[in-house]
């Protein structure tokens, strides 16, 4: 099976993506068809050894469509194939524009020939004699009649592809909008007809009374205001769509459009970005940005990833590390060797994300598929059955006309096709600024379906990286320093989890590591050696009740304590003594706390899965408030809970790396991959976060409700709409209340029916991330924010700056930090109290001097 795309012309409405999907699925050898009328493309599943691309496209033009294939994947990346949807909702308002002014020059005449007796009696219109002496009376009846058809010409010629597509849509037998404009407004014109031929009857017969009747009942007007409105609201309805791919658009502007590419001889060249190959080597000077996916091979700098993941902090590259395409270098200088490149690269595969989604459909849209499919018959139905009942209780023939003309012309099936695929664009496009990747509208749908969490530990609640948490001393001759210093020389020979927390906090505190001899790892324990002569252990309470070193009470209670905070004790002694403790936990991310605590207000039930041991789970759920903690979980039963979960009724969300929990990822009702980062996890997941956030979890469950309650009242006005015109303009409340609709006022409420569908799924485009959650938080923030500005000496450029930056922002407490390198200083704010000493021994870390704290 594979999965193409197609682009269809000809659609004008639901009905016709409706008939064009119902006629593919059709076909043998097709498991899945999917239409979206906004983007105007297909989407069809298919066995490509038994069905062909060109034998769909056949079945599309057979169905009265047109049909082409995507372009190929290299046209892709040039931007100016990628904003189709944009490009053509723009070419198709200036199209629509210039048969816009045409109409309405025409209109305005025919209006005035038609009308200018009623104007002179409604509005006191002055009316020139020359307009008296050729139209009015019934000697001038036929120069009257001729002079409107004449009006009405161009009219019709400048909106003739109502009438095309509209009757060859209906002699395919899938009538669609563009039927119920076309016969509308030819029955208006074909009522005009048959009037002339009367009057001419009539004067040729003496018969004057039938001359003035018919004078008043051409029809012609009628016609023209018909097309004319119908043209108003394809036009402004052309220009909303515009905007709802301003977020593709803009993703695809950040591509730079080339790349400076160094050859083996050392010499420079500035290539189109889609030309770079997988392993050149590009340069990156300060200011620029990334053009392709790589790896850097020389040169430090800061680089703003914000683009991509939307995290403000810029962040260091060194050789070694990864850069993503579209992100800027902001100081140093950059030599890169290409890795991903064209249609691989992490923007491209993002804008192909946002692509699909915005074409797909969510369940909620076949209830409107399947009214559409007859919803055009239906009208046509309804229109005759209309002309029949008035006629046959005795109605005069132009009123039974005028309330067939007015069902035709008020009936809008567009409205019912614009309600979901409008939203579904607008909100994956917010969702991509937030830097959340939906991969479809049935993942978009199901987001707001759930009522259970259930997120892994490592990585996605901690950062996933074991860190030094508390240093505790027991012998009164040895600092902290010198405790860290002996654990770090015994644990860098060690290849344990917990030796790189040690060595890692060594660095930190620029400790240099004394030589070790007499090394012994004793697995299960702990390590061993003699750093100067004397013989030193590190490992757990077991390996020093092995080794004859004994711990008070007190020191048994503080090592109690540590375990039941979720954190792992190492223990050092010598031969004669035990010396202190080092804690190590995985450090739970900032934000996390919030999150958990969001999804409680929402109504949504968290539960955490880990391969951690029951105490470590049980204290991280105590100190976050979550649900339920399933602990000692390998990663091939992870699927398993899910699957209990929602045995017992739930609807599941699954949050993980999106690789080692990819089972239970597929397994959930929707899948969530957090801190996607470069590697994209977009086979597993539903759902991808681009950064490595909690919060971004929030803010999809959020966005999706958002939208489906968007969709939900796109779906209800345009029913109500339709509920409400059609039994009005059919003359079902004439008799009682005198009311009746005319065939234009149905026309300008059918164009106003779309426009505002359009309009209300704009209104997603305000969404802001965890605004409700500002809000509620407010005041306790304000109650808590202050202030410090430290002064700092040793920042030499940009680099510097960010590396302070990012270190004071992960201290507890810290809101957000403005530096300064001009004037030397960080200013910090703060939610909660922080002592100046630990803001200090941060900045000494990164190697900076502070020399003053307000």
């Amino acid at each position: 099976m594979i999965k193409d795309r197609f682009r269809i012309t000809g659609m004008s409405c639901s009905a016709c993506s409706s008939r064009v999907e119902k006629t593919v699925n059709a076909l043998e050898n097709v498991s899945k068809a999917s239409v979206n009328l906004l983007t105007e493309s297909m989407e069809v599943e298919y066995d490509e050894e038994k069905l062909s691309a060109d034998e769909i496209i056949k079945a599309v033009i057979d169905a009265g469509y047109g049909a082409l294939p995507f372009e190929n994947k290299q046209d892709k990346l040039k931007s100016s194939n990628r904003n189709q949807v944009s490009d053509k909702a723009n070419a198709d308002a200036s199209k629509m524009k210039k048969r816009l002014v045409t109409s309405i020059c025409f209109l305005v005449i025919l209006m005035y020939v038609a009308m200018h007796q009623m104007l002179n009696y409604m509005f006191g219109l002055p009316i020139p004699g020359f307009i008296k002496e050729t139209f009015d009376g019934p000697k001038n009846a036929i120069t009257f009649s001729l002079t409107q058809l004449l009006l009405l010409l161009p009219i019709l010629y400048a909106n003739r592809k109502f009438f095309i597509v509209g009757f060859k849509t209906l002699f395919h037998k899938s009538p669609n909008m563009d039927t119920l404009v076309a016969i509308g407004s030819g029955a208006s014109l074909v009522y005009g007809l048959f009037a002339m031929y009367r009057m001419s009857y009539g004067l040729g017969h003496g018969q004057i009374e039938v001359v003035s009747q018919y004078m008043s009942d051409l029809y012609f007007e009628s016609s023209g205001m018909i097309l004319t409105l119908i043209t108003v609201g394809k036009y402004l309805e052309s220009k909303s769509k515009g905007k709802t791919s301003e977020a593709i658009t803009k993703l695809m502007d950040l591509s730079p459009k080339t790349a400076i590419i160094l050859n083996a001889d050392g010499s420079e060249v500035e290539i189109p970005t889609e030309d770079v190959k997988a392993g050149d080597i590009f340069l990156v000077k300060p200011g620029s940005l990334i053009p392709v996916d790589g790896e850097v091979v020389d040169g430090t700098s800061s680089v703003d990833e914000a683009a991509i993941t939307g995290e403000s902090v810029p962040v260091e590259k060194r050789v070694g590390d990864k850069v993503v395409s579209a992100t800027m270098n902001k100081a140093g200088f950059l030599k890169c060797r290409a890795t991903k490149v064209g249609e691989d690269t992490t923007l491209s595969q993002i804008i192909r994300l946002v692509e699909e989604a915005s074409s797909s459909k969510a369940p909620i849209a076949q209830l409107a598929d399947k009214v559409a499919g007859v919803f055009v018959p239906t009208v046509l139905t309804i229109a005759l059955v209309t002309l029949i009942i008035w006629l046959a209780v005795g109605a005069e023939v132009e009123f039974a006309i005028s309330c067939a003309i007015a069902v035709l012309v008020v009936s809008c099936p567009c409205a019912l096709g614009l309600a979901t695929p409008v939203a579904i664009m607008v909100g994956t496009g917010v969702g991509a600024n937030h830097g959340i990747l939906f991969k479809s509208g049935e993942a978009l749908q199901g987001a707001k379906e759930i009522d259970t969490v259930v997120m892994d530990k490592t990585g996605t609640i901690t950062l996933g990286k074991l860190k030094v948490m508390d240093v505790s001393v027991s012998d009164s001759e040895l600092s902290k320093d010198e405790l860290i210093k002996i654990a770090a020389s015994l644990e860098k020979k060690s290849e344990h989890p917990l030796a790189e927390a040690i060595i890692n906090e060594a660095a930190s505190r620029k400790l240099s590591l004394s030589e070790v001899t007499e090394f012994n790892a004793v697995f299960g324990r702990g390590v061993e050696g003699k750093i100067e002569g004397v013989h030193y252990l590190v490992g757990n309470r077991a390996f020093l009740s092995e080794s004859g070193i004994t711990i008070s009470a007190d020191e048994e209670a503080r090592l109690n304590e540590f375990a039941d905070e979720g954190k792992t004790p190492l223990l050092v002694a010598n031969d004669s003594r035990y010396l202190g403790v080092i804690s190590v936990a995985d450090e739970i991310k900032s934000d996390s706390t919030q999150a958990i605590s969001r999804f409680k207000e929402m109504g949504i039930d968290v539960v955490m899965l880990t391969g951690d041991n029951k105490r470590t789970a049980e204290a991280v759920r105590r100190k976050l408030d979550i649900n339920e903690a399933v602990a000692e979980v390998l990663p091939s039963d992870k699927a398993q809970e899910i699957k209990r979960l929602q045995n017992e009724g739930r609807k599941v969300a699954m949050i993980g790396d999106g690789i080692n929990d990819a089972p239970a990822l597929m397994r959930a009702d929707v899948g969530i991959a957090i801190g996607a980062g470069t590697d994209v996890a977009m086979e597993s997941a539903d759902i991808v976060l681009m950064k490595s956030s909690l919060m971004d979890a929030v803010t999809a469950i959020n966005l999706s409700r958002k939208v489906i309650r968007n969709i939900k009242q796109n779906l209800f006005w345009a029913f109500f709409y339709n509920v409400c015109g059609i039994p009005l303009a059919a003359g079902c409340y004439y008799a009682a209340f005198g009311l009746k609709l005319s065939p234009m006022f149905g026309a300008a409420a059918m164009s106003l029916s779309s426009i505002f569908v359009v309009t209300n799924a704009l209104r997603l485009k305000n969404f802001k991330a965890g605004e409700s959650l500002i809000k509620e938080n407010k005041e306790k923030k304000e109650d808590t924010k202050m202030t410090k500005v430290m002064t700092i000496e040793g920042m030499m450029c940009g680099h510097c700056t960010g590396r302070v930056q990012k270190a004071l922002e992960g201290v507890a407490g810290v809101e957000s930090v403005e530096m300064s390198l001009e004037n030397k200083t960080a200013t910090i704010s703060l939610n909660a109290e922080v002592d100046d000493e630990i803001l200090k021994d941060t900045v000494t870390k990164e190697g900076y001097e502070v020399t003053g704290i307000k």
